[in-house]
C-alpha cells in the first residue's frame, strides 16, 4: 500500500516546507500598512531586483495583483484593455476589471500557443473617436494556462511591447508562472519581462509559497498600486510572516523548476 500520496490537482495545493515554517516563525515584523514591515521591505526589494524593475510590493492574490495593475494603467473609467479571449484575467477573475474598475475588455483570439496574432492586436487598438473606449493597455499571460502552460517567447513579448510603446499604451504581463517560463525557455526572468510596464508574479503556484503574489513595475506605478491595494482591502499588517515564506520559496524553488518540468513531461507521456 502506498505510504505517500502525491496530490496533482494543482500546483496550488502545496504545503509550506519546514524552511518556510521556520522563516515565518522567526520573521521580523511590523505594520506593513504603515510601510514599516522590514521583512516585507527586504523581500519586495529583492523581487524588484530579480525582475529588473524599480519597485515591487506584496498582494494577497494574483487576481488582486492583476486587477490593481489594470486599474493603475487604465485610470480613467471607460478605458479599454486588449487581452486574450482565453486569458486568466478575462475568463477566471470574475470580470473584476469591468465590475470594479469600469475597464472595457477588448478580446483578441488566443492561438493554441497562448499568443495573440500581432496584426490582430494592432487592429484592436482604437483610433480616437467619441463613440469608442480609449485603448490604454495590452495584457499578456506567461505561461498561458488555458493553452496548456505554453510559454511566450522573449521575442514575441518584445514585439508586443514595441507595439504598445509605439501606440502610447502600457503592457502588463500576468506572470503567475513566469519563473516556469523563464526556466523552460532558458531566458533570465528579468530579460523575459523587460518590455513590460508591470508584471504580477504568483508565489503560491509553481514556487510553492502558502500565500500571495507580488506586482513589479516603476516606482510611480507601485505608488499608485499601493493606494488601490488599500482600497480593495488588500493591506495587511504583519505581512512579513507571509513574505518570509515567499522569500524562501523564491530562493529555494526556482532552482527546482527544471526538475518539476521533467517530471511533468514523464507524467504526460504516461497518460493513456
Amino acid at each position: 500500500m502506498a505510504s505517500k500520496v502525491v496530490d496533482l490537482r494543482s500546483d496550488t495545493v502545496t504545503k509550506p516546507s519546514e524552511a518556510m515554517r521556520s522563516a515565518m516563525a522567526a520573521a521580523d515584523v511590523d505594520d506593513d500598512v504603515l510601510g514599516s514591515d522590514p521583512t516585507a521591505q527586504r523581500f519586495e526589494a529583492e523581487m524588484a531586483a530579480i525582475m529588473g524593475k524599480e519597485a515591487a510590493f506584496f498582494v494577497p492574490s494574483g487576481t488582486m495583483g492583476n486587477l490593481i495593475s489594470v486599474l493603475v494603467h487604465c485610470d480613467v473609467r471607460g478605458s479599454e484593455a486588449i487581452l486574450g479571449d482565453n486569458s486568466h484575467i478575462h475568463v477566471y477573475e470574475n470580470g473584476g476589471i469591468s465590475t470594479i474598475g469600469g475597464v472595457h475588455p477588448r478580446t483578441v483570439p488566443n492561438n493554441p500557443d497562448g499568443t495573440m496574432d500581432i496584426d490582430k492586436i494592432v487592429a484592436a487598438i482604437r483610433h480616437p473617436d467619441l463613440h469608442y473606449p480609449t485603448t490604454r493597455l495590452i495584457c499578456l499571460e506567461n505561461t498561458h494556462g488555458n493553452s496548456g502552460g505554453k510559454c511566450l517567447s522573449v521575442e514575441y513579448t518584445d514585439m508586443v511591447g514595441e507595439i504598445a510603446k509605439s501606440h502610447g499604451l502600457k503592457l502588463h504581463i500576468d506572470g503567475a508562472r513566469i519563473f516556469n517560463a523563464s526556466v523552460a525557455l532558458g531566458v533570465p526572468v528579468d530579460r523575459l519581462v523587460k518590455a513590460a510596464d508591470s508584471v504580477s508574479v504568483c508565489l503560491s503556484k509553481g514556487l510553492g509559497a502558502p500565500v500571495g503574489s507580488v506586482i513589479v513595475g516603476s516606482k510611480a506605478f507601485i505608488d499608485k498600486a499601493k493606494i488601490l491595494r488599500k482600497t480593495l482591502g488588500g493591506g495587511m499588517r504583519q505581512v512579513g510572516v507571509l513574505c518570509a515564506a515567499a522569500h524562501v520559496a523564491v530562493r529555494e524553488t526556482v532552482g527546482k523548476l527544471a526538475d518539476d518540468h521533467r517530471k511533468a513531461k514523464v507524467l504526460a507521456g504516461s497518460v493513456v
